[in-house]
């Protein structure tokens, strides 16, 4: 029983990392149909603004991680205006973008705090939850979880019950469609932009007190996004979800019984049965 409960805290606080980096990258794959392969390093720029803001200017924790998904949401939108809107429908040229930025905003953060060491962000939260059966489950792991369902929920208001937020979902449709309507496909491609990008600096802040912080740290949680949005379906938020948690639970699972390196060949093969059965994903493509 202890067993079991602990590798379902697990599960879920990897799943809730796992939806936060997916769901900003789908919502901008299906509002401007460009894959930003740069997603890994707003989640880079958002631990280190936790370490310069919490850990060398004492900011509190809270404030600092509300500041990353400023500083992203706010970068976002200027690459938009900058870099993407040009692109949008081109997916290889959009890629092509990305790759560029990856290397720019690598170096400059590796030319201006140094590439070699590690940036020591302390737990702001220590000590574990302990529940029923003996199950633990570090505080510092465990804020991801309500933190993403209460990100979600703002999510799911800001597209039914705001103007803004609707005029995404209608571009994501069909984007010919909604500018033939008056929707602002510019102002909605700046939106989903920023928004992916807050949410990915938000994915980084949480996570800078449990990972590494040094300018490369993106690879990883890119390749994870990159996977959960394309067995999800992409574009389509509800299927990056399902398929997070999917591979949330898989890959805790195989890693508490096995080792990584099997939870990752076996996630690999899971994304290949998936797609073999569903080639356009879990939940479909969300531009129909």
């Amino acid at each position: 029983m202890e067993f079991a409960l602990q590798t379902f805290l697990n599960a879920l606080s990897v799943s809730a990392f796992y939806i936060l980096m997916s769901v900003g990258l789908t919502i901008v794959f299906g509002v401007m149909q460009v894959a930003n392969l740069a997603h890994g390093e707003f989640y880079m720029i958002g631990a280190y603004t936790v370490w310069l803001l919490y850990a060398r200017a004492n900011w509190p924790f809270p404030v600092a991680v509300i500041m990353a998904l400023i500083v992203g949401g706010i970068l976002g939108i200027i690459i938009e205006r900058t870099l993407f809107r040009r692109m949008r429908g081109n997916i290889l040229g959009g890629a092509i973008i990305s790759i560029a930025l990856i290397f720019i905003l690598q170096v400059f953060v590796g030319q201006t705090w140094g590439i070699g060491r590690m940036k020591p962000v302390p737990a702001a939260y220590p000590g574990a939850l302990t529940l029923l059966g003996g199950a633990t489950i570090p505080w510092q792991r465990l804020i991801i979880i309500p933190a993403t369902i209460l990100i979600l929920w703002l999510l799911w208001v800001f597209l039914n019950r705001s103007q803004p937020g609707r005029g995404l979902r209608a571009c994501a449709q069909d984007g010919e469609a909604a500018a033939l309507q008056g929707i602002g496909i510019n102002r909605s491609g700046a939106i989903a932009l920023g928004l992916g990008c807050a949410l990915a600096g938000l994915a980084g802040a949480l996570m800078s007190p449990i990972v590494a912080v040094h300018p490369y740290m993106g690879h990883t949680p890119l390749m994870i996004a990159l996977v959960v949005v394309i067995v999800g379906g992409p574009g389509n938020i509800k299927g990056a979800i399902i398929a997070a948690l999917l591979f949330g639970f898989v890959y805790t699972i195989f890693t508490t019984l096995l080792d990584s390196t099997v939870a990752n060949i076996c996630s690999v093969l899971l994304m290949v049965i998936l797609l073999a059965i569903r080639p356009g994903g879990l939940a479909g493509y969300a531009k129909k």
